[in-house]
Formats: structure tokens, sequence, C-alpha cells
């Protein structure tokens, strides 16, 4: 369908370049029916506003009330009993003043005051951590403070709340965890080991320090099973398996939280596509970075490890010794006690009594043979001569 609209300019003339796009002759698919069935949290909580004539901030309110509700009747948070080590963590002024739409560029552990257990934090943690920070900053409890901010920080809460005990979105904040990104930019170098007082203590205990962080992230192996960089004493095979398991690390860290996100409201699924496919670039490009960072960090400590030192000097020192042993095997073995000489003459003048009897025989028997020789040709010439004479008298 055409429109006419009126500009207060003049459009210029188009390039030379542009054509027109060709219509298209397709005709749009056949409708059919379908049923839809309502279903779903959103569906089950419209359901109850109709049916309560709630509206939405009613619905917040009376939430917020039974979270509140339920830490009043929770115990161990008077100190009597054990909270499981989440402890009181300090609140940072600029937190407080977090702005909750930008609640996804949180520290969600900070928010909840889990900085110091973060990844280790379990679920029932978390939900005592949530409702102590709920005790504290609920809006109800600061109506009368004045404060214009009273419930943005209570948003971020219950955010970082949702966020961390969903299993799936809880790992995509820790694939990113602002903390651990700090602690990868300051990872020791050649330098640091070389100018420590003791290199060797120095290199087994910063390095150590990085693979115990990175094995968090292995996507084989549970964290307890992932081989740790070992100890100065470590054998060639030990220290092998371990560069090899390494080489071929695998982990489990993604880069979804980092995603630009999807205006669900937008009727424009061209712009949806083509957000999605940027973010998968993103994700894969983040992932590659990652590889090539952790694969550096294990370049670097196989170059400046200790033990490949001490084992290729092992190794040289084994084959000299080999080359060694030959030499002495192939030498006669000499004699090393008295008895051992008196044996070795002894069986000396035997093999020379033996050697030269043997060749008086044979001196003996070549005698004889021509002895006989001798004889035998004695007698044919008496025979050709008895024989010749014999025939002259016939004559």
């Amino acid at each position: 369908m055409a429109f006419i609209i009126d500009t207060d300019f003049i459009i210029s003339a188009p390039h030379k370049s542009f054509h027109p796009a060709a219509s298209s002759s397709k005709s749009i698919t056949k409708p059919r029916p379908v049923t839809l069935l309502p279903a779903g949290a959103g569906y089950l909580a419209h359901a109850r506003r109709t049916l309560n004539q709630h509206s939405f901030d009613d619905e917040d309110r009376l939430r917020d009330e039974a979270a509140a509700r339920d830490l009043e009747n929770m115990k161990g948070l008077d100190g009597t009993e054990d909270d499981l080590g989440v402890g009181d963590e300090p609140e940072h002024p600029d937190l407080l003043l977090s702005d909750p739409k930008r609640w996804k560029d949180l520290d969600q552990y900070a928010v909840l005051g889990l900085s110091h257990l973060r990844f280790k934090a379990t679920d029932e943690q978390i939900k005592i951590a949530h409702r102590k920070k709920v005790l504290k900053h609920h809006p109800d409890k600061k109506a009368n403070s004045g404060d214009s901010n009273d419930d943005a920080f209570f948003k971020c809460i219950q955010k970082a709340h949702e966020v961390l005990l969903d299993k799936e979105r809880r790992r995509q904040f820790d694939s990113i965890d602002p903390y651990y990104i700090n602690l990868e930019d300051s990872v020791p170098t050649t330098k640091d080991i070389s100018g420590a007082k003791d290199p060797e203590k120095a290199f087994f205990k910063l390095f150590g320090q990085v693979f115990d962080r990175e094995a968090h992230f292995c996507a084989n192996h549970p964290e307890e099973q992932v081989p740790r960089l070992g100890a100065p004493n470590a054998s060639k095979q030990e220290v092998e398996s371990f560069y090899d398991f390494w080489y071929n690390f695998d982990s489990w860290r993604t880069f979804e939280w980092l995603d630009k996100e999807i205006n669900e409201g937008s009727n424009n699924r061209d712009d949806k596509r083509y957000t999605e496919k940027k973010n998968k670039n993103e994700r894969a490009r983040r992932k590659k970075e990652d590889n090539q960072r952790l694969r550096e960090f294990v370049d670097l400590a196989l170059s400046i490890d200790p033990r490949i030192k001490r084992i290729k000097q092992e190794e040289k020192e084994e084959r000299e010794r080999k080359k060694s042993g030959k030499a002495k095997t192939a030498a006669p073995p000499k004699p090393r006690t008295a008895k051992e000489k008196e044996e070795a003459a002894q069986r000396a003048k035997e093999e020379a009594d033996a050697k030269a009897k043997q060749e008086a025989e044979e001196k003996t028997a070549r005698l004889v043979e021509k002895k006989q020789r001798d004889a035998d040709k004695k007698r044919e010439k008496r025979a050709a001569k008895a024989a010749a004479g014999g025939g002259d008298a016939t004559t």
C-alpha cells in the first residue's frame, strides 16, 4: 500500500547505483486455526490479580510483606543460632545508591553480602543472606527515613536473589564474575618468579593459586578432581599428565550475561534476529579469547617450571650412565682377586699346553705322512728301474 508524505525539504535524487527492490509476488501463508492455552507464571499472576482485583503495585506490596513475615519468623537471625557463615558484610555507599535499571552491571554476590563466599555459597546461605538484606532494606522500614532512593537497592536485592537461586543464570554470572575477571589481569609473570628470593617457592605459590582458581571452570571433572600444580619433587609422569590435562582443558564459561538485551516489545523480527546473531558472535569471540588466555598462561607455566629443568637434567644423566655402561660391558673383564688371577693363569696355561700338544701331534702326523710318501716314491722308482732292465734282456 502506497503512502504520500509531505515534507518541508526536498529529497535528492537517488544515486546511480540504486535499484528498487523487486516486489514480491508470493502470497502469504494460508491462515489456519490454532488453540492457545493460557499457562505459565505470567498467566497465573494475571489470574491472581484478576480474582483478587489487585493492581501490579498491590501484588508487589503483598509479596514484599510475605517476604518480611517469613523473615520475622526465621530463626537464627538474632545471633542465637548459626547463620552458616553468612555474617554481616559491610555495604559500600556506592552500592547502596545503585540504579535498579542497571542491576545487571552489579556484583550479585556483593548485593547480598556474599563476596567472601561467591560461587561457594550454597542455596541455603543465599536464602539467609537475602532475608537479612530484606530485614534491613525493606521499603516499609525506610519509609520514614526521607530517602528518595528508599526502595532502589531493595529491587537490586530481589534481582540478585532471583539470579543466584537460578542454576543456569547463576552460572552465567559466575562466568563473568567481576572479582575473577579483575584477577585475570594480574597473573604472575617471568619477572615475578626470577626476581623472587626463592624462585622455586614463588613459582608453586603464585602459579598454584591461578591453577586452583581456574579449576572451578572445568566442564569435564568436579573441581576437586582437577589436577593441581603439584610438588617440586613430582615425577616426570605426574608433570606430563598435569600439562596434558591443562592443554586440553574444557571450560564451561559462557558469556550470555553480557548479551545485548533484545527488545521484546519490538515487532521487527529482523531486529531481533540481528541482535541474536550479534550476541552469538560476541559470545564466540569472548570464548575464543578466554581459551587463548588460559593457553598462554599454561605456556608460561611450562616455560619456567623448575621441574622441567630437573627432569631434563635427570634424562641427560641417565643417557650418559647407559652410554658409560655399554662401554664397560664391551671391555674384557679383569680379575679382581688373587684367586681369580690364579684361576685365570691356570686356564691360560691349560689352553697353551693344549695348543702346543695339538701342534706337536699335527707336526708328527705331517712327518709320518712325508716318510710314507718318500718310501712310496722309492718303491715306484725301483719298480720302474726293474721293469726297464727286464725289457732290454728280452730284446
